[in-house]
């Protein structure tokens, strides 16, 4: 049964995640029109001509940006162990839970290692909606382990 509900919040969990890579998580600005972003790749200064320059790697949110895909889509497939599928979404939510922890320490970081001021972009909220899908996810499986303890009751 893998066209429940919750293989849809898995797969959107999933492609938030990959839409991370598609830009900048999040932005700083500074007073000369510089921009300062934090990436998949780690955090980058772009200049007023487009020059990209990379000036810090971020080696643990490039890790966790690649496991949370993964192990969203392996829990897709593992619907025929639901105890097995609802372990490895308290794990998704636990590494989506560290992926915004590490999210919010190094724009603190930023903040105060920089002179910048913070700009708000579309990506940043993709951590809370891949926490909203994972958290959604559980309660469907959830709620399919108890229909079918209860079915078990019946016989």
């Amino acid at each position: 049964m893998i066209q429940r509900i919750q293989s849809v919040y898995l797969l959107l969990a999933a492609i938030f995640s990959g839409l991370c890579f598609t830009g900048n998580i999040v932005k700083f600005s500074d007073n000369s029109g510089n921009i300062l972003a934090v990436r998949p790749i780690g955090l980058v200064r772009i200049t007023g001509n487009t020059l990209i320059e990379h000036i810090e790697k971020l080696l643990p949110l490039t890790v966790l940006l690649i496991v949370i895909p993964i192990v969203s889509i392996t829990t897709i497939f593992l619907y025929k162990n639901r105890k097995r599928q609802k372990t490895f979404t308290s794990g998704l939510i636990a590494l989506i839970i560290l992926l915004i922890i590490t999210l919010i320490y190094y724009s603190v970081t930023i903040l105060q290692n920089y002179n910048v001021t913070f700009s708000p972009g579309i990506i940043m909220f993709f951590p809370l909606l891949m926490l909203i899908c994972a958290f959604l996810a559980y309660r469907g499986i959830k709620k399919d382990d108890e229909l079918v303890k209860s079915y078990d009751r019946l016989r």
